[in-house]
């Protein structure tokens, strides 16, 4: 049941994505994404191709000391559209493929602890993120089916 899931193809798996942003677009932009579509990382394309990723915690550990002592929100979104992605985001992201196998994209995941991989075609263009969540949901799902009892 395992080898099932580990061999999974991870086009199989993936979030197909449609939410980028561009180097030189603001972190306040990038935090309002997150919040908006309660997501947690993006990826960062320069003219259709992949340059970096940006996270949740990217950004937190660029936020003012300041935040929830002396800064408004107000004034923190007015801090981070100061600052541009590019800034801020991690370049040249750990990737898979998307005919890659599951299991390589979470051991890849764990080896690196990171939560999710941009997803890239032969040609290298993003195609879609894979994140721990993927990775459960497929582990959740083979087990529903392993103890669903059958019904002869």
């Amino acid at each position: 049941m395992q080898d099932k899931i580990a061999k999974l193809q991870i086009v199989d798996c993936m979030t197909p994505f449609l939410i980028t942003l561009g180097k030189y677009d603001s972190v306040a932009e990038a935090y309002e994404k997150m919040a908006t579509n309660h997501i947690r990382r993006i990826p960062v394309v320069d003219r259709d191709r992949l340059v970096g990723i940006i996270t949740l915690s990217d950004i937190l550990r660029f936020k003012p000391a300041t935040v929830g002592r002396y800064l408004s929100f107000k004034d923190l979104a007015v801090e981070l559209d100061k600052l541009i992605v590019e800034l801020v985001m991690t370049p040249d992201p750990i990737v898979v493929y998307q005919s890659d196998d599951l299991g390589y994209a979470a051991e890849l995941m764990l080896d690196n602890k990171i939560g999710g991989l941009p997803v890239l075609d032969a040609s290298k263009r993003l195609v879609g993120l894979i994140t721990e969540s993927d990775v459960f949901r497929q582990l959740a799902k083979q087990w529903r089916v392993s103890t669903t009892p059958n019904e002869a």
